[in-house]
């Protein structure tokens, strides 16, 4: 009424403005209460942050057994006995030369390849190592099996052992029984027919240490591919009868934890160098990659 009388007013006076519309009311804002649990209910937990799992954790849950291994698997073991002019048999020839030069001054007749868990080249490495070693002339070249565990060797060079390293170390057969020639090249090997029941004790008993001091007596060097380091006591074990040990990195793969924690293992003074495998590479050589034909 009070809008009507006002707009009546100035219509009189010759005058009529346009008034805005009244603005809409706000809403005021709900006051907050707060919620307090009935009687008798449970409060609701408070989150919690999640600890990191520690490097312990983190090695037991990959100490689970290996997938199978494929046919690509068993030919990147032995790269260098199928493609022996391949950049990665250079480089460890490369290796071999550099052990060559050590044993020149401190003679090293029985060396040991290990890594820090499975999954990471060592027996690739052993087997690359050996293959590329024994190709010297008039070198008497010996590669030992030491996986008890897990043994890989015999698979991927193919071969149908009648004894093994366990059978010689429980004397149910000889040395000679048990090593064979792999056929095309001058290398010998002894691999593992039978899994034991008592691996650990089999390595670290008399047998084995007498075994090696005979067989080093025999060949100028003896290759062994022993198991991985952590959660096992067989590497360090038999690492403490060689003259000297290879410790094999896998590049993105190892951590520092672990190669810490293995070297902490294994007799630091024993450990010759590390070969770091699965890196990336540019192929160096150019035209001296392939040889001329």
């Amino acid at each position: 009424e009070q809008r009507a009388r006002r707009v009546n007013e100035v219509t009189a006076g010759g005058a009529a403005p346009v008034l805005p519309d009244p603005a809409p009311a706000v809403p005021a804002a709900p006051h907050a209460e707060p919620v307090m649990p009935s009687p008798g209910s449970t409060p609701a937990p408070r989150p919690q942050s999640v600890a990191k799992p520690g490097f312990l954790a983190r090695l037991l849950r990959r100490q689970t057994m290996p997938p199978a291994d494929t046919a690509v698997d068993f030919n990147k073991r032995r790269i260098a006995l199928l493609q022996p002019e391949s950049y990665v048999a250079e480089q460890f020839r490369t290796l071999r030369a550099r052990i060559d030069s050590i044993a020149a001054t401190n003679p090293i007749r029985t060396l040991g390849v290990t890594s820090s868990r499975s999954g990471e080249g060592k027996t690739l490495s052993s087997l690359s190592l050996a293959i590329v070693t024994s190709m010297n002339v008039g070198r008497r070249v010996l590669l030992v099996d030491c996986d008890l565990r897990l043994p890989t060797v015999h698979k991927t060079l193919g071969l149908r052992p009648d004894a093994g390293l366990a059978e010689v170390l429980t004397g149910e057969a000889t040395a000679e029984d048990a090593i064979q020639r792999l056929d095309g090249t001058e290398l010998d090997v002894l691999p593992v027919r039978g899994i034991p029941s008592n691996p650990a004790e089999l390595l670290a008993s008399e047998r084995m240490s007498k075994l090696l001091e005979e067989l080093a007596g025999r060949y100028d060097r003896v290759i062994l591919d022993l198991p991985c380091t952590l959660g096992l006591p067989d590497a360090k074990t038999v690492s403490e009868l060689c003259d000297g040990v290879v410790f094999v990195v896998r590049a993105e793969t190892t951590s520092e934890d672990e190669v810490a924690a293995a070297i902490e293992v294994l007799d630091r003074r024993r450990i010759l160098g590390v070969v770091l495998n699965g890196a990336e590479h540019n192929e160096p050589y150019g035209p001296y990659a392939q040889p001329t034909r």
